[in-house]
């Protein structure tokens, strides 16, 4: 048996009929830019994130800087983030010619930590990035304070959270702003790059349609110098579909996430992921830990299991992020799990055989390296 990490061809199987039929729409009425589908789809993730205004864009790196320039984010500035984020998270601030300060996250959840957010505050500071990872919320709450106190505003990346509730409150709508990415593999993929910044303010919603479409707040009117990012027609179509079935597939990857718990609890060797009080989490990933996960993961691999790694090396000892000076031991949580941490399949459509084979494979894998270490 081979499990693949992601099945997205399961999912296009459910929504083909209802997307060719979108797409002739779109090629028969030649509404290829904006239009219909990606006014509906726009309005359709605002009620989905709790949020009165959405502005789809062209991919999540994109909508995260929109965001933060929104935010009042500027060249000099700082912007504290994690350091086991995805560096998109640090691009984003970096092509605004700000500064991504890092700090460290909870050794439990693997979410920013709001304590260290504190020391890391300076009069620099320009926004505070909490990201919600694996499909779980960041305790946004507990930095609200902090941020309404020092004036800094809070701009979630919720590009692994839609669906996601804190308290019975949506990602995406816990900040002053939030970006999201609808890149395929994403609990709402499209069929290419996408991505959306949800708001409850007119403006920062305003200003970010507007840098969107080169600074135009209309045809050949440009007040600011602006970026050419729009949501493309056939992605609103094909997201419009997944977004009616979004509900559901959260929940089937929420009884997979329990389902693997039951097979994996008694199993030596393995931390499993757990979820914070409060949090109704979406399982975009299922990340375990175990010793020697490199070659654990070459055994599955070797089992038919695609098993992956999110994100095997923290922002800090990237190659792109070395002139931030931060050595190994600067985040030590963030840089303990990066070596021990595997994403094991999980998929709206996954089969309790399939999490079975997956479960069996790496009782064997790990059993496997026990073996090796008493020799």
């Amino acid at each position: 048996m081979r499990v693949p990490l992601v099945d997205l061809g399961a999912q296009q199987r459910e929504i083909d009929a209802e997307v060719r039929a979108g797409l002739d729409a779109v090629f028969a009425t030649t509404s290829f830019i904006g239009g219909a589908d990606v006014a509906r789809f726009e309005q359709e993730y605002a009620v989905e994130t709790g949020v009165t205004h959405c502005v789809g864009v062209a991919n999540g790196t994109d909508a995260l800087e929109l965001a933060l320039r929104a935010a009042g984010v500027t060249v000099g500035g700082e912007v504290i983030l994690p350091a086991n984020t995805f560096i998109a998270t640090a691009e984003a601030v970096s092509r605004i010619g700000a500064t991504p300060v890092l700090v460290d996250v909870d050794p439990e959840y693997l979410l920013i930590e709001p304590d260290l957010v504190g020391e890391a505050v300076t009069s620099r500071t320009q926004a505070i990035v909490p990201v919600h990872l694996f499909g779980q919320v960041a305790p946004v709450e507990r930095l609200t304070g902090l941020a309404a106190a020092a004036g800094i505003p809070i701009v979630e990346d919720a590009a692994q959270s839609q669906g996601a509730l804190r308290h019975d409150r949506p990602a995406g709508s816990l900040g002053l702003v939030a970006a999201t990415s609808f890149y395929p593999g994403k609990n709402l993929g499209a069929a290419g790059d996408a991505g959306a910044v949800t708001t409850n303010d007119e403006g920062i919603a305003r200003t970010v349609r507007m840098m969107a479409a080169h600074g135009s707040p209309s045809k050949y009117v440009h007040d600011i110098i602006g970026l050419n990012s729009r949501l493309d027609t056939i992605q609103a179509v094909v997201l419009r579909a997944k977004l009616r079935r979004l509900a559901g597939w959260n929940e089937n990857r929420r009884k997979a996430a329990e389902r693997y718990r039951e097979l994996l609890t008694q199993l030596p060797g393995v931390t499993l992921p757990a979820s914070a009080p409060g949090n109704l989490d979406v399982w975009h990933l299922y990340v375990v830990q175990v010793d020697h996960r490199d070659t654990v993961i070459e055994s599955l691999a070797a089992a038919g299991v695609g098993a992956g790694i999110h994100y095997p090396t923290v922002v800090h000892l990237t190659g792109a992020y070395a002139h931030l000076g931060r050595a190994r031991g600067s985040f030590p949580v963030a840089e303990a799990a990066a070596d021990r941490i595997l994403s094991l399949p999980l998929f709206p459509h996954i089969t309790p055989e399939q999490q079975e084979h997956v479960a069996s494979a790496l009782a064997a894998a790990l059993a496997t390296e026990q073996s090796a270490l008493r020799c």
